[in-house]
């Protein structure tokens, strides 16, 4: 359905990727992955036409429709919910609102007029045969979690998750034959990823999406498209099967190399010793042909950097963590929070999860002292030291200062090395320390806000949304280092292989503002809300 021929990808002297060539086939789903820089997006917006300064080329079949999830959240804003959705179908979208523009201010007189609604007719029944575009739009729109009676709403009013949302359902709605989705779960709960990852799981075309979720890739794909070594790899199966192939076949050329490099070190060593020796001469001239047709590989560097990420507290907790009494918080008449009492004891880790807009961001900014509830206390045990990673680290860290500047504000007595080895182990080396923090992508900022927890040395942890903008990488030493850490942690997050990493209990607020509380794994609470447990 889709192919690729010799592709080549450059900016400036720098080659992303190069001697591309690959099929994408029908009836496969294709994860595409690598490190944050490698060229995943750019790889992308080549296949679906968003860029076209390349070399090479990349052929879609003649006659099939094509879907790409748009990333501008505001391309639509004086257009109502329902006409942006029905806008993926731009044929269909065209066609009826000159049949609207006509029907309220044509002359019915005029021959062409009737001719032209005639054809417009037509189109509608190719696009539409059922008249029920409406009906379907509601339901692909319900389903993301925006009600029927928004549908005529601008969408200048929704907040910028929500209009995420609305462009998901604008690409899903039409059933391209081609589907290019870059970081579809972005915003969605997890509920609503469960829904996602069944619809994909039906479609029946060619399918290439970008995802940093273990989960919804072991889920979704059947192949693995791996962007690294400036190349981009095919592997058959999950995110799963990707990763142990992948580090199979590093390691196979890792001893390949070694036994070539020992045997290179035998032969120029034979040469050397008996090609003056008139005897040997006829068997050093063989060594030294075997020698110069050995090819040991150029094994490029990987784009893949694993953080290192530790969490020590300085602190020692005492026998009291934190207790939440009857705490409810209300914007103007939406009640958000209500009555919610809970008890954390030391050590405790604990998922929060939920709908987006039950009040999961609020709980966390109230526990920080960031916002006062509308009723209620909070008791903090009198050991406990804090630390908090904000949802839109943006709005924390700026200034025109440089990462080592924004990081050593916080602690001027800190040690410069500790400081610089902390930044370091989050990837950024000597020269990056050096960039102005306004200039550092949403991903570099995540890390620079899991260096300064590091720094903080807090002993109860508050998370929220942190596996945003990271890497698959990132995330796996995340969850590896709260599981790891000897303290409290308190994560929203709706990457489900990260709250399995860690957490050994999971809070649930429901829409009604009721709370499921259960001690266990992700995984545990997954399978009793399943077997209905609970």
């Amino acid at each position: 359905m889709v192919s690729v021929n010799n592709l080549i990808m450059r900016y400036g002297n720098r080659v992303l990727f190069q001697d591309i060539n690959l099929k994408l086939d029908r009836h496969k789903r294709y994860g595409l992955i690598g490190a944050n820089g490698a060229g995943k997006t750019t790889f992308l917006n080549i296949l679906s036409g968003k860029l076209d300064e390349f070399e090479g080329d990349v052929n879609i079949e003649n006659g099939l429709k094509v879907g790409v999830l748009g990333q501008n959240q505001f391309a639509f804003e004086e257009y109502t919910i329902l006409d942006t959705v029905l806008y993926g179908n731009k044929r269909l979208y065209d066609a009826i609102k000159e049949k609207e523009e006509l029907y309220a201010n044509g002359d019915f007189e005029d021959d062409a007029i009737n001719n032209r609604l005639a054809d417009l007719e037509v189109i509608c029944v190719e696009e539409d045969p059922t008249y029920e575009y409406d009906v379907n739009i509601t339901k692909v729109l319900e389903n993301v979690g925006i009600s029927a009676d928004q549908n005529q709403d601008l969408m200048s009013t929704l907040d910028s998750a929500d209009k995420f949302k609305v462009l998901l359902a604008q690409v899903l709605y039409p059933k391209p034959d081609v589907l290019f989705l870059d970081e579809p779960t972005n915003n969605l709960d997890i509920e609503t990823i469960s829904w996602l990852e069944n619809e994909l799981k039906r479609h029946e075309g060619t399918m290439v999406v970008i995802s940093h979720d273990r989960h919804f890739l072991n889920s979704v794909v059947t192949n693995i498209l791996d962007v690294d070594y400036q190349k981009i790899r095919e592997f058959t199966g999950t995110y799963d099967d990707w990763y142990i192939a992948a580090n199979v076949i590093a390691k196979q050329m890792e001893l390949n190399n070694a036994k070539k490099e020992k045997e290179k070190d035998e032969l120029e060593a034979f040469v050397r010793r008996f090609s003056a020796n008139a005897s040997k001469a006829k068997q050093a001239t063989s060594r030294q042909r075997k020698l110069d047709k050995l090819v040991i590989e150029d094994i490029k560097p990987s784009s893949r950097r694993d953080p290192s990420v530790v969490f020590k507290a300085k602190r020692t907790m005492g026998d009291e963590a934190l207790n939440l009494v009857n705490i409810g918080h209300s914007f103007g008449d939406n009640e958000v929070l209500k009555d919610i009492s809970l008890k954390f004891d030391p050590n405790e880790k604990v998922a929060l999860i939920g709908p987006n807009g039950v009040g999961k961001t609020t709980l966390l900014k109230i526990l920080m002292e960031e916002m006062k509830p509308s009723s209620g206390e909070i008791n903090w045990g009198a050991t406990i030291e804090n630390s908090y990673f904000p949802q839109d680290t943006a709005d924390t860290i700026n200034g025109d200062g440089t990462l080592y500047d924004w990081l050593r504000a916080f602690d001027p007595k800190r040690d410069i090395a500790e400081i610089r080895n902390c930044l370091g182990r989050m990837l950024f080396n000597g020269e990056q320390q050096e960039k102005s923090v306004i200039s550092i992508s949403g991903g570099e900022k995540h890390r620079m806000m899991l260096s300064k927890m590091m720094l903080e040395g807090g002993n109860f942890l508050v998370l929220d949304e942190p596996s945003n903008h990271l890497d698959l990488e990132a995330i796996v030493a995340l969850g590896e280092a709260l599981f790891n850490f000897k303290g409290n942690v308190i994560c929203v997050s709706h990457d489900r292989e990260l709250l399995d990493a860690f957490a050994s209990r999971i809070i649930e607020i429901h829409a009604d503002g009721s709370l499921t509380d259960f001690k266990g794994s992700y995984e545990e609470y997954a399978a009793a809300k399943t077997n209905g447990e609970i």
